[in-house]
């Protein structure tokens, strides 16, 4: 399990530095980290069942709390705090952001959705 040195919130608090042994850094926007979280509300409670976030492009990240010694939750400022990542997983995430974003982005096109809160997308033919 990839055990991070070092977690820190950046001073606009809508991104996460995470740090590994052998100078290995990710960036995490706070977007990336709530369109991610592992929360059944997200997720889903199987395969199948995850609910797309829509509207996250502003969202911050509000604190983080370690939980026990292996993950960390975090509270974002719309109020989600139910998921807790695991270092396994945020290592995850950091090791496999891009293709997650550019996954991310085409199922907003393809749910006609946006990234920006109250945005409505409409496709002319």
């Amino acid at each position: 399990m990839p055990l991070p040195s070092r977690i820190v919130v950046s001073e606009q608090k809508n991104a996460l530095n995470v740090e590994y042994q052998g100078d290995v850094r990710f960036n995490l926007s706070a977007e990336y980290l709530r369109v991610f979280s592992p929360s059944a509300e997200v997720r889903g409670h199987g395969r199948g069942q995850e609910v797309l976030q829509v509207g996250m492009r502003h969202v911050l990240i509000q604190s983080l709390q370690q939980s026990g010694n292996y993950a960390i939750q975090i509270s974002f400022d719309d109020g989600h705090d139910s998921g807790i990542f695991t270092w396994d997983y945020l290592f995850e995430l950091g090791s496999n952001q891009t293709d997650n974003w550019a996954d991310y982005l085409r199922r907003l096109h393809s749910a006609n959705q946006s990234r920006d809160p109250d945005t409505q997308v409409v496709r002319l033919s």
